[in-house]
């Protein structure tokens, strides 16, 4: 599967952006889905992370609350909705996906094989 994120920028803290992500394919629905993001000197880590038929989504803490992730199997899309944006939110942010067939959501960034090139989001203070 092939990955296209959009809708990155820069915004100040407290407003919202609304990240897309586009995949190939006619398989999309069998990938579980992610967004991660890795900020200058900083690990990657999973941001959010939603199963194959929307059923279950999770959160790292630091977002819950204010993120929100969300996928159309029909547009083979994933978003994920920012909102009250803060500085610390500042990475680049990469979608990503997971052809593992068991249901469990994987946290760890080496879990997902298919990664998009990534778009960056920058928040101003």
């Amino acid at each position: 599967v092939q990955l296209v994120e959009s809708g990155g920028g820069l915004v100040q803290a407290g407003g919202s952006l609304r990240l897309s992500c586009a995949a190939s394919g006619r398989t999309f629905s069998m990938y579980k889905m992610a967004w991660l993001r890795q900020a200058p000197g900083k690990e990657r880590e999973l941001v959010a992370a939603i199963s194959r038929s929307s059923g279950r989504t999770d959160y790292t803490d630091s977002v819950k609350g204010r993120f929100t992730i969300s996928r159309d199997n029909a547009k083979n899309s994933v978003y994920l909705q920012m909102n009250s944006l803060k500085p610390e939110d500042t990475a680049v942010y990469y979608c990503a996906a997971d052809g593992d067939i068991s249901t469990t959501i994987n946290y760890r960034p080496s879990a997902y094989p298919y990664w998009g090139q990534g778009t960056q989001v920058t928040v101003s203070s």
